[in-house]
């Protein structure tokens, strides 16, 4: 049946590539030609208007304000700042009263008289700890109002202020606390993201892809939250400007460094240690930001391991460690250009090293080293240009790489000739990115706020392959794949009377690899209508496209997964999903209550027995692909405001993978289907002094596949064969764990210094000692503590007596870091 389907795609390719470029082409051009007609639109209006546009800043870092919201005081008129605190806002001529407001900042009101465009950029003092009904009556950016739903916003502050294990603050970790988002088990960073998996994720550092986004073996995640500005994640409702994943994106965006003031922070932890300088080059002009961090583990370890050394005639040094350093650079040419350089950079580095000092000179010596070594490079050159006051473009050219290597090298002297042979093996996987994208805003009325774009992206593949060195080099396993991702896009906010707001666009995307050309069009809709000033109602429907894919057959979120991309043999991913909630705001309290359908194809899974490390097959062959599906509701309550902060996230879920050829073409449970997950956060402030806060979560079990029976086998007609076990397995993920549930607290004493001010956090992770399941082992024969066996008989009649063993992983674990600001 796949190959009538290849045949018959091939018949028509030609047609339809030719249609498929055509159309992207014109609706490019067409939203790309929008703003050349916006100033005879303007022409025929009878009354006359003029547009009040600028940027919004923090008064204190000069960091833009994202998301700020600018409005008339009876709030039916208004709009908001983008990512990079541009905002436009078109108004009749006349008496004008504006109110800028924004969470967490003194409320600004200007009032003048508009004759003509007027460009006003202000500076927003920080007010975290104003009275609530202060914030409250400016109706800074409130939740009902907004047409985005399934979207989450976090602030850096929000970050550091929560507990944490070992002390190191963690973005993705603040984020598995929301509803919708699982973690992919014990002290992991990973995402899954209503019943998605990890490669489903788009996640972008200053608008640039990170395909890895760990460290540690998946216990801490790269980004530094020293250096972060703002963080965005969406669920659902994607407008059409977001595309390249089914599932989620987030969108971390970095701080530009302050332009007035040289500053500093930083921090010593039980694992880490991380630095933090940012300040003026030219003052109000260009400014810079530079963030670094280091584990020490290896350091400490090294002396400990030196003298296990201690009268053995071989040395054996092993380490871990990792690093990661942001920097950036920003400078504004004139009042309408800015420009921006930014850059990441970091690796983990796992090694064990060995010398055989061996005094018989009868017998070579050897030297050995063995590892892993992993890490991401991301760069981005951004330029800004204002139009008109109401058009702001932003071009994006990136670069983006992540490598694995496991390595092993050997080294051999001969004592009579004393030559040196070497022997070499490395595993190779990655994958590389070069793109450019063109995004423009185009607000002509405080009733429409259009974006449109487009984006073309180079991607390079390494889906794998050994490189030997020893008398003859040897490279045997995958070969590069070099594709083409496009995509363009146009949505509208609308506003349609006071009530109602939608936004409505379409992204479309294309992906051509091998002679074969992809493309799905993606429309996207959402609408918000207010019941009352404190109360709406939403929807939304997306479709989502992918074309890259992540190979995984590991539970310990190891960096041993392959990107791979969309081929003439594996079709891309999709999905569509539909929501609908209700949003709600009362004296500074959010609440949310949606619910979601959603369905996946294309999905992959490793074919039953294949192996990352099996470089003999071709990794196409490795591997199948199916259908998933979730479904659920997601309850959310959060209090921004006033000393005592914190939410309440409730997840009921269900979600399910069909594959034709596994668990014999039955629907099974996903590995991370989770019917119930609460988190209940809260931070409390006394005074300028103390500060606490504590995390709970509850989780129902993980879902994992267990032998029902073993087996003795041989090979027949062979009188040299011997016994084996054959392990037989029940229901794929039929077996449901124990619930997972732990409680977290921590302690800020907080004291001003004449050079700034420190902190002393104490923290302690799974306060209460609880024995959380990681994984299940499979003892037999064996007892160890008296409790009993189930018997299965084997084939010949006697019973094999095994047992269930649950591993966990993390006791209680105290903390102790001492931060610093400058």
């Amino acid at each position: 049946m796949i190959k009538k389907r290849q045949i018959k795609m091939r018949a028509v390719q030609g047609n339809t590539n030719r249609v498929a470029v055509n159309a992207g082409i014109a609706a490019l051009l067409l939203f790309f030609a929008v703003p050349c007609f916006a100033g005879y639109g303007n022409q025929q209006q009878p009354v006359r208007k003029h547009t009040i546009s600028g940027y919004l800043r923090d008064s204190l870092t000069t960091e833009n304000l994202i998301g700020a919201t600018v409005h008339l005081p009876s709030g039916s008129l208004g709009t908001s700042s983008n990512r990079y605190g541009f905002y436009s806002l078109t108004l009749p001529e006349g008496e004008v009263e504006i109110v800028y407001s924004h969470v967490g900042y003194a409320t600004r009101v200007h009032s003048f008289t508009l004759r003509s465009d007027t460009v006003i950029s202000l500076s927003m003092n920080g007010a975290l700890w104003l009275d609530e009904v202060e914030v409250t009556a400016s109706k800074a950016d409130r939740i009902q109002d907004r047409t985005q739903m399934s979207a989450i916003h976090v602030h850096p502050a929000q970050v550091k202020a929560l507990p944490a294990l070992l002390g190191e603050v963690d973005v993705l970790k603040v984020l598995q606390l929301m509803p919708g988002i699982q973690s992919g088990g014990e002290g992991s960073s990973g995402l899954y993201v209503r019943g998605g998996g990890p490669d489903q994720n788009l996640i972008l550092l200053d608008g640039v892809p990170v395909y890895n986004a760990s460290h540690l073996f998946g216990f801490f995640s790269v980004f530094n939250a020293d250096a972060i500005n703002n963080i965005e994640l969406l669920k659902g409702g994607f407008p059409a400007r977001h595309g390249g994943r089914v599932s989620s994106v987030i969108d971390i965006n970095m701080k530009e460094g302050n332009s007035q003031q040289f500053h500093g922070e930083g921090s010593l932890g039980v694992v880490a240690a991380k630095l933090t300088l940012e300040g003026p080059i030219v003052k109000d002009r260009t400014s810079f930001i530079v963030s670094a961090r280091r584990t020490y583990i290896d350091l400490l370890a090294r002396p400990l391991i030196k003298a296990m050394n201690e009268g053995s005639t071989t040395n054996v040094m092993a380490g871990y460690y990792f690093y990661d350093l942001t920097a950036k650079i920003n400078h504004r040419i004139s009042s309408r250009d800015r420009i921006y350089l930014s850059a990441y950079m970091g690796d983990d580095k796992f090694y064990v090293d060995t010398d055989n000092e061996n005094d018989d000179y009868s017998v070579s010596r050897f030297k050995n080293s063995a590892g892993l070594k992993w890490g991401n490079i991301t760069a981005a050159f951004r330029w800004n240009h204002i139009f008109t006051n109401r058009i702001f473009g932003n071009t994006t050219l990136t670069y983006s790489r992540y490598r694995m290597n496991i390595f092993s090298k050997l080294w051999e002297t001969d004592p009579l000739t004393n030559t040196e042979q070497y022997y070499g093996m490395d595993y190779l996987t990655g994958i590389e990115d070069l793109s450019g994208r063109m995004a423009f805003d185009y607000l002509p009325s405080p009733n429409h706020y259009v974006r449109f774009g487009g984006s073309l992206i180079y991607h390079v593949f390494n889906p794998g392959a050994i490189g030997m060195t020893a008398e003859i080099p040897i490279d045997f396993g995958g070969k590069k794949i070099f594709t083409y991702e496009y995509d363009v896009y146009a949505e509208d906010d609308i506003r349609l009377g006071d009530r109602l707001k939608t936004n409505v666009g379409v992204h479309w995307s294309a992906f051509s690899v091998r002679g074969r050309f992809y493309h799905v069009l993606q429309p996207r809709m959402a609408a918000r209508y207010l019941l009352t000033d404190e109360l709406s109602v939403k929807a939304s429907y997306s479709r989502m496209a992918q074309y890259v894919h992540l190979l995984t057959n590991s539970n310990l979120g190891l960096p041993t997964d392959l990107w791979v991309p969309t081929t003439d043999l594996l079709r891309p991913q999709r999905s569509d999903q539909v929501a609908a909630g209700i949003a709600h705001n009362f004296r500074g309290y959010e609440l949310s209550l949606e619910g979601y359908y959603k369905t996946m194809r294309n999905v992959i899974e490793y074919k039953e027995g294949a192996s990352v490390f099996d470089v003999h097959n071709q990794w196409e062959d490795k591997v199948l692909q199916g259908e998933g599906r979730s479904y659920g509701m997601e309850v959310f309550a959060q209090k921004k405001t006033g000393t005592f902060t914190g939410w309440i996230g409730y997840t009921l879920s269900w979600s399910d993978r069909l594959f034709d050829d596994l668990n014999q073409g039955r629907r099974f449970n996903y590995k991370y289907d989770r019917r119930h997950d609460l988190s209940v956060v809260a931070v409390k402030r006394f005074g300028k002094r103390v500060e606490i806060s504590g995390t709970w979560v509850f989780g129902s079990g993980g879902c994992i596949t267990l032998p029902v029976g073993i087996y003795d086998a041989y090979t027949p007609f062979d009188v040299n064969a011997q016994m084996k076990d054959v392990i037989a397995y029940g229901e794929r993920n039929g077996y449901r764990m124990a619930p997972y549930h732990r409680l977290d607290l921590s302690v800020s004493l907080i004291r001003k210094k004449r050079w700034g001010e420190r902190r002393w956090i104490f923290g302690a992770y799974n306060v209460y000692n609880r024995k959380n399941p990681y994984y299940m082992d499979i003892e037999t024969n064996t007892r160890y503590d008296g409790s009993p066996y189930s018997s299965v008989p084997d084939g010949g009649g006697v019973a094999r007596q095994y047992r269930y063993m649950q591993i966990s992983l993390f006791p209680v674990i105290p903390s102790v870091s001492y931060q610093f600001k400058f």
